[in-house]
C-alpha cells in the first residue's frame, strides 16, 4: 500500500467513524421481500434492539425476538409499545430458541458469531414444512471479487452515512450502529457448507461487506 492510498484510507476510516449508519437495518426492507404477505410464528434470532421484530410483526400473529445479551434485550422490550405480538427472550441461539416450529425465521448479522454448521441446522429444525429462512451475514473477503465489491462499498458507505446523519443527533446514529466481530468464513466456504445443510439454498454476496441467503424447508 502506497502512503497516499493509506492516508485515504484513514481519511475514509474517520469519516465512516464520524457519520455513521446501521449497514443490517439497510437490508430489512429486502428481507421483508423475501416473506409471505403473512404468516404466523417468526423467529427472529439475535434481534438486538427489536427492529426487524417489530417489522416483522405487521405481518405475523407472533414473534418471538431472542438475543444473548440481557441489556440489549432489556432494551428491545422497552421500545416495544404494549399491546403487541412481539416477545423478546435472552436465549442461547443453539440450545434456548422458543418451541417452534415457526413460518419465518430470520438472523441478521448474528451467524458469524456461531458454529456456522450447527446453526444452520438448528435454524431448519425450527422451521415449520414450507416456512422461510432468510439470513444477513457477514464474511471474510478473499477473492478477487469480494474485494472488488468491497471497493465498489466506500463511496455509497460514505455517501450514505453522510445523508442518514444530517440533521440528526450523531450520538443517537452512533448508538444504533452495533459493534460486530469480523467474520472468519469466506464466502465459498459458507456457500458450500450452507448448501450441503440446506440444500437448494440461495445465496449472494451484497454490498457492505454482507451476504444473503434463503431457504424454504420442503
Amino acid at each position: 500500500m502506497t502512503a497516499l492510498t493509506h492516508r485515504i484510507v484513514q481519511a475514509l476510516d474517520r469519516f465512516n467513524a464520524a457519520y455513521p449508519w446501521d449497514h443490517n437495518a439497510h437490508y430489512y426492507r429486502w428481507v421483508q421481500r423475501q416473506l409471505p404477505r403473512r404468516f404466523g410464528s417468526a423467529l427472529d434470532v439475535g434481534s438486538g434492539t427489536g427492529d426487524l421484530a417489530r417489522l416483522l410483526a405487521a405481518r405475523a400473529t407472533e414473534v418471538h425476538g431472542v438475543d444473548s445479551d440481557p441489556a440489549i434485550t432489556a432494551q428491545a422490550r422497552a421500545l416495544t409499545p404494549e399491546p403487541t405480538a412481539v416477545s423478546f427472550t435472552v436465549a442461547d441461539a443453539l440450545t434456548d430458541l422458543p418451541v417452534g416450529p415457526h413460518d419465518v425465521l430470520t438472523c441478521v448479522a448474528t451467524l458469524h458469531h456461531l458454529p456456522f454448521t450447527e446453526a444452520l441446522d438448528t435454524f431448519r429444525g425450527h422451521l415449520a414444512p414450507g416456512g422461510t429462512l432468510v439470513i444477513v451475514g457477514l464474511y471474510r473477503p478473499r477473492t478477487a471479487t469480494d474485494h472488488l465489491l468491497g471497493a465498489a462499498a466506500v463511496l455509497p458507505n460514505a455517501s450514505i452515512g453522510w445523508l442518514k446523519n444530517r440533521g440528526c443527533a450523531r450520538s443517537r446514529l452512533a448508538s444504533m450502529t452495533a459493534r460486530t466481530r469480523p467474520a472468519d468464513m469466506p464466502f465459498a466456504d459458507i456457500a458450500e457448507a450452507a448448501r450441503t445443510v440446506l440444500p437448494g439454498a440461495r445465496l449472494r454476496r451484497r454490498l457492505f461487506w454482507r451476504y444473503t441467503l434463503t431457504w424454504r424447508r420442503p
